[in-house]
């Protein structure tokens, strides 16, 4: 079973992401902030990261850049409300396996996960 850590600090959102990850059979633990994001995904394993960059304590790059520069190679998909064009750039840098705009259907994020999984 593909085990999914999402960093979002919407409540809401994190919700309405886990239980939809949940009733298509995916195991998903969530994290609130990138402190809490950072300390999991170095403790756990995890499938796929699927990570909001405006995140409080830590933003999402420093959890990106903190776990590569431990040897940290899990994949992110980036949800975010910023400019995409800038999070490509910078996540170029960072492996980045895919982006997604808020605000967005979650047929489109699930497609996103599908598509990563069935071709990693």
């Amino acid at each position: 079973m593909c085990h999914i850590l999402i960093v979002e600090d919407e409540p809401r959102l994190a919700a309405f992401i886990e239980k939809g990850l949940q009733n298509k059979g995916f195991k998903t633990s969530v994290a609130t902030d990138g402190q809490q994001a950072l300390f999991m995904a170095q403790n756990e394993t995890f499938d796929l990261l699927l990570l909001d960059l405006g995140l409080p304590i830590m933003d999402g790059w420093t959890v990106i850049e903190r776990l590569r520069n431990q040897g940290n190679q899990v994949p992110v998909i980036v949800v975010t409300a910023r400019d995409p064009r800038e999070s490509r750039n910078i996540g170029q840098r960072f492996n980045i396996e895919g982006y997604i705009s808020k605000p967005f259907r979650f047929q489109d994020l699930l497609k996103q996960v599908e598509s990563y999984l069935d071709n990693r």
